[in-house]
């Protein structure tokens, strides 16, 4: 057997085995070195060179703060304001449960800690006011994935630590792609809950409505101050995840007094496991990029694609094609390392900007964490609903089939994710 086959065969053969993705990327590159006769110490220099990256410092600083936001109480803050505004409408608490994603979105840049933060209060609200398990579920999953998105966004790190494409610049060319997919779910949660008629709320006066907005400032802020920080130059992303901690910090145990130094040990341990599995995935999946680059697969990736049609726009579909695939067996990060290099090998090569196919890229993948059989926030909010997965699945479908709509208004047009840095002149 030659090592690269050994090396594909080995790496899904132990996905499919539900091998974790980055003790299959390290299985998979030490057979490989071993056949290949090229020692071991190879594995250990790549593997040190993937997480030696000062941009990646920003990893666990956002962890953190959203961890600490969401142990200060923020996350019934959020969900009251979201009540309080959009209560009363038909499916309000839904389009409550969507605004409130958005909201936490611009504080932790992740998606599975949305799904069960924001999920352990909403759907057990969603439910006992009328709404069915499934449909409760399904919007729980689907909205926690603008987390990537909106900035600050964890996958937007990896993008800039691989590419050396500015973070700062790819997070503010998630902003409105983020807004426009909030939007969007936000608009299907309410055409279907006036087709089923599910319930709405009491509409509250406006003093409850400035209450629950006083309550939620604090969090509304963080995106702000730290979008505004960023544009004006005032700090780097990993001074804005510093900036973050302390914020969270402050405002934990001084503004809303509900963060304890237990709360406060006991985020810092989630952080810190958060960080190493991420860590490991991205010195394992360096390991295996740089041998995927020796055998030169990217370049035949590319070749490939680009020999079955020189047009572009036909190349921008196959492309998200072969990534809402690989998006459905496949975690985001894991997948990024992988393939996003020799994929944009392709995409500069018919005249993408990086910045625009990176949101593209991210937006597409992030789908996958809604889409079976992989979808991890789906699993999340599964397990909170109570529902089966095919159930929860079937509510999420409309959700899906509007992102993949967006995914491919923000593919073919540049200026949805290209027109606000160019106005901040990044």
């Amino acid at each position: 057997m030659s090592p690269t086959v050994a090396l594909f065969a080995i790496f899904f053969v132990a996905l499919m085995a539900g091998v974790p993705v980055a003790i299959a990327l390290a299985l998979s590159s030490i057979c490989y070195l071993l056949i290949a006769d090229m020692g071991l110490a190879i594995m250990a220099n790549q593997f040190y060179s993937g997480m030696d990256s000062f941009v990646l410092l920003c990893i666990p600083g956002f962890l953190l703060a959203g961890g600490l936001m969401n142990g200060g109480g923020i996350t019934d803050r959020i969900v009251s304001f979201g009540n309080a505004w959009f209560g009363h409408i038909r499916g309000g608490l839904a389009m409550a449960n969507v605004s409130a994603s958005m909201i936490f979105a611009g504080i932790s840049g992740t998606a599975v800690s949305e799904a069960a933060s924001i999920g352990s209060v909403m759907i057990p609200a969603m439910k006992r006011s009328g709404y069915d398990a499934p449909f409760s579920g399904a919007v729980t999953a689907v909205a926690s994935t603008v987390g990537p998105i909106i900035p600050p966004s964890v996958p937007m790190i990896i993008v800039g630590t691989l590419t050396g494409l500015s973070v700062g610049k790819l997070f503010i060319a998630g902003a409105v792609p983020g807004l426009l997919m909030g939007l969007t779910m936000a608009t299907i949660a309410y055409v279907i809950a006036c087709k089923r008629g599910y319930p709405k709320g009491e509409k509250v006066s406006m003093r409850e409505r400035l209450r629950a907005t006083r309550g939620a400032i604090w969090a509304i802020l963080m995106p702000v101050l730290l979008i505004g920080g960023l544009v004006s130059g005032i700090f780097t992303p990993t001074e804005a995840s510093i900036f973050a901690v302390v914020f969270s910090l402050l405002v934990g145990f001084f503004v809303y007094k509900d963060l304890t130094i237990g709360k406060m040990l006991a985020c810092m341990a989630e952080t810190i496991s958060g960080t190493t599995g991420i860590l490991l995935l991205v010195g394992f999946a360096n390991v295996f990029a740089w041998i995927l680059t020796s055998e030169g697969i990217p370049q035949q990736i590319a070749a490939g694609l680009l020999s079955i049609t020189d047009n572009k726009y036909l190349l921008i579909l196959l492309i998200n094609l072969l990534l809402l695939l690989v998006g459905m067996f496949m975690e985001t990060i894991a997948a990024l390392l992988i393939l996003f290099t020799p994929l944009l090998a392709v995409a500069t090569q018919i005249g993408m900007d990086p910045i625009h196919f990176a949101v593209m890229m991210v937006i597409n993948l992030v789908i996958g964490l809604t889409t079976p059989p992989v979808g991890v926030c789906l699993f999340v909010a599964q397990g909170i609903a109570r529902v089966s997965l095919v159930e929860i699945a079937k509510a999420a479908a409309p959700f899906i089939i509007g992102n993949i709509v967006l995914l491919f208004f923000v593919a073919y047009i540049p200026g949805l994710s290209l027109w606000l840095p160019a106005l901040f002149g990044m």
